[in-house]
């Protein structure tokens, strides 16, 4: 994965004069670090690609197209026990999300066997889930992708807290709305190709 982002990566670099360990110095992480990302190992999350724009002197759109690109078209999962729910959910997403691969789950068991199979970059999870509950869901989409943008959908604020130690990238109360999405979508962890002239 992130091969157009490494070669991107290493050539700016090389156009900066720059050694790997110099740019590791310049956004303070080891070495190792930037040869997993000019190797396509790993890519890095959103902040730290603003760290590399900024020790890169390049526009940080520059940097953030090219990890879109390195990923395949995206695949957007959204998990709700209501069936309502996701017929009125999963428009909203396609809408917003219109080059990502958009799936519905009632049942999580159904969501963690596609997540195995798929590179899901972002899901979308309710809370309070009849036979378990999204924060459960959250840990083990993470475990089968650490890089999985979760955004947790729930009628309820008193669970944002609970929500946020579970290394989700937001909290949504429903309904869900495209504007809401878009919102999110402005602060995933980890971010992948949109689609559109930005990336």
């Amino acid at each position: 994965m992130g091969l157009l982002f490494s070669n991107t990566l290493r050539k700016l670099r090389i156009e900066k004069g720059l050694s790997q360990q110099e740019l590791a110095d310049k956004v303070y992480v080891t070495r190792s670090s930037v040869v997993r990302w000019e190797t396509g190992i790993r890519l890095p999350d959103t902040a730290m690609i603003s760290r590399l724009a900024k020790a890169l002197g390049v526009d940080v759109h520059t940097l953030f197209f090219a990890v879109a690109q390195s990923d395949e078209c995206p695949n957007v999962i959204m998990v709700d026990d209501r069936k309502l729910i996701l017929s009125g959910g999963l428009p909203i997403l396609e809408e917003t999300l219109p080059y990502a691969t958009v799936m519905g789950f009632t049942q999580p068991s159904e969501a963690i066997a596609y997540a195995k199979t798929n590179n899901v970059a972002l899901a979308f999870l309710d809370i309070e889930l009849r036979n378990t509950s999204g924060l459960e869901l959250c840990r083990s989409l993470l475990e089968i992708n650490p890089r999985t943008n979760v955004v947790y959908l729930t009628a309820y604020i008193e669970y944002a807290f609970d929500a946020w130690i579970t290394g989700a990238s937001g909290f949504m109360l429903k309904p869900i709305t495209a504007e809401g999405v878009r919102a999110q979508l402005k602060h995933l962890r980890y971010p992948f190709w949109l689609g559109g002239e930005d990336g």
